[in-house]
């Protein structure tokens, strides 16, 4: 299958009038102006960009990694492709010891099985002060024990886990999750700088979700989140869905860390793409107005109901860039860095890369998705 495209963002350039051929479920070739052959497809005035990765998500189209069974997944996965996430890592929230090592060991049999790239744990590890949407009754310190049980039961499927580097053991698990081959990730902390400067020594390479369920910067105490924007070993997510940020937040962590540091994550639950009304995450109650999702009976955001394509758009618009430099920049962070930090393979459109991508029309918005060379959402 050859098709064409006005603008191809691959990852590592633009391409104007540009074409791409694929076979077998991979990128054969792609450039910019004549194809080597008449076109399959003519995609006309779009940007088609790479599949989204989405490091850390919980659930969407009423389902919810967390329930740990395979319908919950596929009602996840199933959304959030519909939407241009082709590779996503399935996110926990904070549970019990045998309750989070059963879910767990399901979710790792869906890795093996190719229906999620991992699993990402957040929690229950974390600090009591900024539980956010995390059961406090479960929080604990890190026991060595239990995080080898838990990393034995990923039968090497855990891609990240996020915890309060404050907590007791906190540096001593960073760094058993990093020679599990796992990435640590500082986030719901208290952490001084000083503690998170520590935390960073200790191999921790990722702030969750910057700003949120963070201490925030004081000016005499500036806390963990200048010391993770300082460090260049350190990738910051970021939920640019206009809830969970001020988008001049996100313009100057970009205009300071670089593209390359910043990866756009939705932080989703099951309401993504579901009407609003009452949910559950984890434990929790959820109700979700307006789109907006909040432990029920409290201001307290719980996850978002965004999708990549939502988080995508938002940053572009909000960059304060030339659409051409915004959309080349809002790729890597939307695929090129979220793979990198997590050992995938490079989205990338590039000859040999999985053919996933999704298609833009003029003002962002999804018209087809292509996973593993076949359509998912196939273009009008």
């Amino acid at each position: 299958m050859l098709i064409t495209a006005d603008t191809i963002a691959t990852g590592a350039e633009l391409l104007r009038s540009g074409w791409i051929e694929i076979a077998d479920g991979r990128v054969r070739a792609l450039g910019a102006g004549a194809p080597p052959r008449p076109a399959d497809r003519d995609l006309g005035a779009v940007t088609i960009v790479p599949g989204f990765v989405d490091m850390h998500v919980h659930g969407g189209g009423g389902g919810a990694f967390p329930e740990a069974t395979v319908a919950a997944s596929k009602a996840a996965v199933e959304l959030h492709r519909r939407h241009g996430t082709t590779t996503m890592i399935a996110s926990l929230v904070t549970a019990y010891p045998d309750e989070l090592l059963r879910q767990v060991e399901v979710l790792a049999e869906q890795v093996q099985e190719g229906l999620v790239a991992g699993i990402h744990l957040e929690g229950p590890w974390l600090s009591g002060r900024r539980c956010g949407a995390h059961d406090p009754a479960a929080l604990r310190d890190p026991d060595p024990v239990e995080l080898d049980r838990v990393l034995n039961a990923g039968r090497g499927a855990i891609r990240m886990v996020t915890l309060a580097p404050e907590r007791d053991g906190g540096p001593a698990a960073i760094r058993r999750i990093v020679d599990a081959g796992a990435v640590a990730a500082i986030g719901h902390t208290d952490a001084t700088y000083e503690q998170a400067l520590a935390a960073i020594d200790a191999g921790a390479t990722v702030a969750t979700h910057l700003f949120n369920a963070m201490r925030p910067v004081h000016h005499r105490e500036p806390g963990p989140v200048i010391a993770l924007i300082e460090d260049p070993r350190v990738t910051v997510e970021m939920i640019t869905d206009g809830v969970h940020l001020h988008p001049a937040l996100y313009r100057d962590v970009t205009a300071n860390v670089g593209p390359d540091r910043v990866s756009l994550v939705t932080d989703a639950m099951a309401a993504a793409g579901m009407a609003d009304g009452a949910y559950r995450l984890g434990a929790l109650d959820v109700d979700v107005q307006g789109g907006v999702a909040r432990v029920a009976g409290t201001d307290t955001i719980a996850g978002s109901t965004a999708t990549m394509d939502q988080v995508f758009r938002y940053a572009v618009t909000h960059s304060g860039r030339p659409w051409a430099d915004a959309v080349a920049a809002a790729v890597r962070q939307s695929s090129v860095n979220p793979a990198r930090v997590l050992g995938l393979p490079d989205p990338t459109l590039a000859p040999g890369a999985a053919a996933d991508l999704v298609v833009l029309d003029d003002g962002l918005a999804v018209t087809g998705v292509l996973n593993r060379g076949a359509w998912a959402v196939r273009p009008v």
